[in-house]
């Protein structure tokens, strides 16, 4: 598929049989393991098995008997970066494969494990000529034991056959569409994330779940190991910038909490502390870490219900983050890149970032709990078609209500569809719960795949009590959750007289484009308001902001999410360009009209 040429200097620095070498898990790290990122043959070829079934993938143990040509793993054939640059459609396989070379021999009672980060949608994989295993889910990681399956030699063969319907069905597609324009982008598919193998004990750390409970002091640590016996006890050790500050025993599976020593130092923007954490289990260690600190809803000292932060109110500002890049899709093209976009928004005086509909590596999220961003993480969309008028109409008339019990206005009458989001919407949870920096949790935007939305911000928030959910972001609001969640583009910004009790939240608003001259991805441009010039849509961003913005935030509105950090595609509406190489407003201007309307939600002057 033809794509205009357009680049990163990470991008263009890219060693193609090395790409993104870092250790791919951050809060569960151990030393055997091997990077499978790089080369690999690919192959495009017609599905074999019935199309009727959104789920079916060929069968990997029986792979083609000719091959396309390389490929650049974990880019997307859809991206330059991968060297492919071709579309893969509902009605294909596409097929991967490589020689697979352990970090070291096994010794008795080790496992081999072979990790992918994110394979979008469906697939199966197959080690020597055995299947080992699948899964369905483009956005979340999976891991299979191959050990039984590696055959006789030091080399190995890996093959992995996968199936992307992108929007021809009711999985998970996020903002991917096959026709693709304005907020909708060009499909990716296969594997996205990185891909590993490490070698682990028989009996090894699976999982590590770490859930801070500041206002106690403690943290509670749940150790989990399948292969552990029941009544297996692990080694916890919690160390303050090297010096162990706590340890314990405690029983595999069994949440236990541990006191640490007064004063805690509390994680936050301002002060993103981390405590390390290292568990040993028999003959495994992992290394990992926690954030000590404490989110919720509460009231100022004016009564203004508030979002709140380590006990005390605070209001978010934060920008929507898409996570896509020019030459990488999915996928930036290095960790340096994921830093600069995070750094950048803290230069411009935000302290959180809304993750739109997309589930980023986990080196995202590790970033963003060291340098000090807030995030708010929104699960991602699936279902039939949507309506547009369903999902256009309320950004004209806002006060155009709908209950979300009607599944099949909403594109959600199939039940293996909502059931399959339910299942991934726990997953990603599980999958996130211990990441500090994540502060709230987005179930649906805009109405796309929205459905029982009132039971499922309970449902979330039974499964993580420690964090607020934004139920509806944008409109068709049920009435549940922790926000009262307002979009706003074509209309003043004012905080609305009819509120709830609620948080009264501003989750999108903005959306100035300007176009930037040579760094645009290609001839169309969208955006909410269009501006000629860098200096015109400067002021204008300023103005909305000190006539408008500041007004709202001293009548109520307590987070702000505006649109947004990065262009993409078609939208030019970024603080910065697609290929992250102009910023377009001034860092200094900005981050000053954010620190006076931090100022007013505080009281000050």
């Amino acid at each position: 598929m033809p794509r205009p040429a357009l680049s990163t200097e990470w991008g263009e620095r890219l060693d193609p049989a090395s790409p993104l070498p870092e250790y791919p898990r951050p809060q569960l790290v151990r030393g055997d393991w091997r990077s499978l990122n790089g080369p690999w043959q690919y192959a495009i070829r017609a599905l074999r098995v019935a199309a009727s079934d959104p789920l079916a993938v060929d069968d990997p143990a029986v792979p083609p008997a000719d091959w396309d040509g390389e490929i650049i793993v974990p880019f997307s054939p859809e991206t330059p970066l991968s060297g492919v640059s071709r579309t893969v459609g509902a009605g294909d396989t596409l097929w991967y494969r490589r020689a697979l070379v352990l970090p070291r021999a096994l010794r008795p009672g080790e496992r081999a494990i072979l990790h992918f980060g994110a394979v979008d949608q469906s697939c199966r994989v197959a080690v020597d000529g055995i299947e080992v295993g699948g899964h369905t889910g483009g956005y979340l990681p999976f891991a299979l034991d191959v050990t039984a399956a590696l055959g006789a030699g030091d080399t190995h063969d890996v093959v992995v056959a996968v199936r992307d319907v992108t929007d021809a069905a009711w999985l998970a597609r996020g903002k991917q569409s096959s026709d693709r324009g304005g907020i909708w982008y060009t499909p990716q598919s296969g594997i996205w994330q990185s891909v590993w193998l490490e070698i682990v004990p028989r009996v090894a750390v699976d999982r590590l779940v770490l859930v801070p409970h500041l206002a106690a002091g403690v943290v509670e640590i749940t150790v989990h190991a399948e292969a552990a016996p029941a009544g297996t006890t692990a080694s916890v050790e919690v160390a303050r910038a090297g010096e162990t500050v706590a340890t314990a025993e405690v029983v595999v599976g069994e949440p236990t909490r541990l006191s640490l020593p007064r004063p805690i130092r509390a994680w936050s923007p301002q002060d993103p502390f981390l405590y390390d954490v290292t568990v040993r289990l028999e003959e495994d260690t992992v290394t990992s870490y926690v954030g000590m600190r404490s989110f919720g809803v509460g009231s100022d000292a004016r009564g203004v219900p508030r979002l709140l932060l380590n006990g005390e109110p605070h209001l978010p500002i934060g920008l929507l983050d898409q996570g896509y890049w020019p030459d990488g899709g999915y996928t930036a093209p290095s960790d340096a890149a994921l830093v600069a976009d995070i750094e950048l928004a803290k230069r411009l005086g935000y302290t959180m970032l809304r993750k739109h509909i997309k589930v980023e590596p986990l080196r995202w999220y590790h970033h963003c709990d060291r340098l000090g961003m807030l995030v708010w993480q929104d699960a991602v969309n699936g279902g039939d078609r949507y309506r547009k008028l369903l999902v256009s109409a309320p950004a004209i008339v806002p006060a155009l209500r709908r209950d979300d019990t009607r599944h099949a206005a909403f594109g959600r009458a199939d039940r293996a569809g909502r059931d399959r989001f339910e299942a991934e919407l726990a997953e990603m949870i599980e999958h996130l719960r211990s990441v500090p920096s994540i502060s709230m949790w987005v179930p649906f935007n805009e109405a796309w795949g929205q459905f029982d939305a009132a039971r499922i911000a309970a449902h979330v928030s039974a499964l993580d009590p420690t964090r607020p959910v934004d139920h509806a972001s944008g409109w068709y609001d049920q009435g549940a959750g922790d926000l009262q969640s307002l979009h706003i583009y074509f209309r003043p910004v004012r905080a609305p007289r009819r509120r709830d009790g609620r948080v009264l939240a501003l989750t999108e608003y903005g959306g100035y484009s300007w176009p930037t001259p040579e760094h645009t991805w290609g001839a169309d441009e969208f955006g909410y308001k269009r501006f000629s010039s860098a200096a015109t849509l400067q002021a204008a961003i300023l103005r909305l902001h000190d006539d408008e913005i500041l007004p709202a935030v001293r009548d109520g509105i307590a987070a702000l999410v505006y649109t947004q950090l990065s262009d993409v595609e078609d939208e030019t509406n970024g603080l910065i360009t697609y290929d992250r190489r102009v910023v377009k407003v001034d860092e200094q201007a900005l981050r000053a009209v954010n620190d006076r309307i931090r100022a007013a939600a505080e009281g000050r002057a």
